[in-house]
C-alpha cells in the first residue's frame, strides 16, 4: 500500500520504520531540511519507561495559584486569546482527579512497556548509534513530603510491572556520588535500574539513514498545508510542492497535527541546554531527575543534557535566555566541575500535549487517515511502541496493547 507518513520527527520516523516492515511504500514528508529538527531536536533524552504519569493529577490543583501566577515557577500556564487553550485547560482540570491519574498512568504503562520492547526489537533487528546506554534512572528527593508521594506512586506501579527501589539519601549518593553537593537537602530518592537514555535527533538522522536504504521516500523542505477530503476519505494532501496522493495517510506532525486533524493539542514549551563532560568523575552515570529543580540530566555521550520547564500556552521556540540560564546554574550547582560550561548549546521546542497526556493513534473516521499525535513530553520514550501499534492497526493485526485506549475519537 502507498502510505503518506507527515512529519520526520521521532514518532513519524518510528511510523515509517514499521509500515516499511510490513512491505508497504512509504514516503515521509516534513518542512524542515532533515529530520528531528523540531521538537525531537534536543530534547531531555530519557527513555522513561517507568515514569510517564500524566502531568494531569491531584498535585497540580494544589499548585494551580503558583502555576499561573509566579513567572519564576518551572511550570507555567500562560494564557492566551485562543479558546481552544481554555477549552484543552477545562479538559486537563478534569483529568486530574486521582481516579482519573491512576487510570491514565496504567494506560501510559502499557503503551511505554510496549514501545521499550519495540524500540529494542528495532535495535537488534538494525543496529543504530544514537548514544543509547541502558543505565537507569535516580529521581532525587528534597522533602519529606515528596519521597512519600514517590513511594506511595512507586507502590501503585509496581503493580503494574515496574521493578523500582527507594533509597534514602546516603544510598542516593553511594549510587551517584556526583550528588554530594546537593547533600544537605537530599532526603532519598526512587532507582529504576530499567531506564535508558539516548540522543532522539541522532535516533532520527539514524532511521532515515536506514529507511533510504530500504526504499523509503523522504521529501524534506515540503509544507504540509492541508488535507483535501472527498467522500468520507482524504483525496490528497496539499503542500507546498503540490498535492500528493496516496492510499493511506498518517498524521505524525506534532503540535502542527493540530492544523490537520481535530485532536485537542496544546503546545507546551520545554528548554534544554547540551554541555561537554570535562571531569566524567563529577558527572553523573545514569539519568537523574532533581524534583526540587525541576531537572532532568542525561549523559550523551561525552555530553550532559539538561532539560527542564514546561510552559502551556508558548507559541514560539526561540529559548528564553533567563530560562536557559536557569539551566545553566542548576546543571553547574548540582555537578560542579563536570562540564565545560562555557560553549554551552541552548535550546527550546514545543511538546504536541493532549489534556489528559494519552497520546492519539489509529484510524479515524475518514477510512484511509490514521493519527498518531499528543505524545506531550514523552515522544521519544513513547514513539516505537506507537508507531509499533499504528502499523499493527493498518495491517488488523491485534496489538500488544489496547488499542481502544488511544483512539483518536473523531
Amino acid at each position: 500500500m502507498r502510505i503518506a507518513v507527515l512529519g520526520a520527527g521521532i514518532v513519524g520516523m518510528a511510523s515509517a520504520w514499521w509500515l516499511q516492515r510490513d512491505g508497504h511504500e512509504v514516503t515521509v514528508f516534513d518542512r524542515a531540511a532533515t529530520p528531528g529538527e523540531g521538537t525531537s531536536f534536543a530534547n531531555g533524552a530519557q527513555l522513561s519507561w517507568s515514569y510517564v504519569a500524566p502531568m494531569a493529577g491531584p498535585s497540580v490543583l494544589r499548585n494551580m495559584a503558583k502555576y499561573m501566577f509566579d513567572g519564576s515557577s518551572p511550570v507555567r500556564f500562560i494564557p492566551t486569546a485562543d479558546p481552544a487553550q481554555w477549552i484543552w485547560a477545562l479538559n486537563f482540570l478534569r483529568a486530574c482527579g486521582a481516579d482519573a491519574a491512576a487510570a491514565g498512568t496504567a494506560k501510559m504503562l502499557a503503551l511505554s512497556f510496549h514501545s521499550r520492547d519495540s524500540l529494542h526489537a528495532m535495535l537488534d533487528a538494525t543496529p543504530m548509534a544514537f548514544d543509547h546506554a541502558r543505565n537507569g534512572k535516580l529521581v532525587a528527593q528534597s522533602s519529606s513530603d515528596g519521597m512519600a508521594d514517590a513511594v506511595a506512586q512507586m507502590k501503585l506501579q509496581a503493580a503494574m510491572g515496574c521493578e523500582q527501589f527507594a533509597l534514602t539519601a546516603a544510598e542516593c549518593i553511594a549510587l551517584e556520588p556526583g550528588l554530594a553537593s546537593i547533600a544537605h537537602r537530599l532526603v532519598g530518592g526512587i532507582h529504576t535500574p530499567s531506564e535508558e537514555v539516548g540522543d532522539c535527533r541522532k535516533l532520527c538522522l539514524e532511521l532515515h539513514r536506514v529507511l533510504s536504504a530500504n526504499g523509503v521516500q523522504f521529501r524534506f523542505g515540503t509544507e504540509i498545508r492541508s488535507l483535501k477530503r472527498a467522500g468520507g476519505r482524504v483525496a490528497a494532501v496539499e503542500t507546498s510542492a503540490g498535492d500528493v496522493e496516496a492510499e493511506l495517510y498518517v498524521v505524525a506532525a506534532g503540535i502542527g497535527g493540530r492544523r490537520l486533524v481535530p485532536v485537542p493539542l496544546q503546545p507546551i514549551r520545554g528548554y534544554s541546554i547540551t554541555a561537554a563532560v570535562k571531569n566524567s568523575n563529577a558527572a553523573p552515570v545514569r539519568s537523574i531527575t532533581d524534583l526540587h529543580v525541576k531537572t532532568v540530566y542525561a549523559p550523551l555521550g561525552g555530553t550532559i543534557r539538561a532539560a527542564g520547564f514546561a510552559e502551556l500556552g508558548a507559541s514560539d521556540t526561540t529559548p528564553d535566555p533567563a530560562k536557559i540560564a536557569v539551566l545553566r546554574d542548576n546543571l553547574a550547582a548540582t555537578f560542579p566541575g563536570a562540564c565545560a560550561m562555557d560553549e554551552l548549546a541552548p535550546w527550546s521546542g514545543l511538546r504536541p500535549a493532549t489534556p489528559n497526556d494519552l497520546p492519539r493513534i489509529g484510524r479515524t473516521k475518514l477510512d484511509n487517515l490514521l493519527v498518531n499525535l499528543g505524545h506531550g513530553s514523552l515522544g521519544f520514550t513513547l514513539a516505537a511502541g506507537s508507531g509499533h501499534l499504528l502499523a499493527d492497526l493498518v495491517a488488523g493485526r491485534k496489538p500488544a496493547v489496547n488499542a481502544a485506549d488511544y483512539a483518536p475519537g473523531f
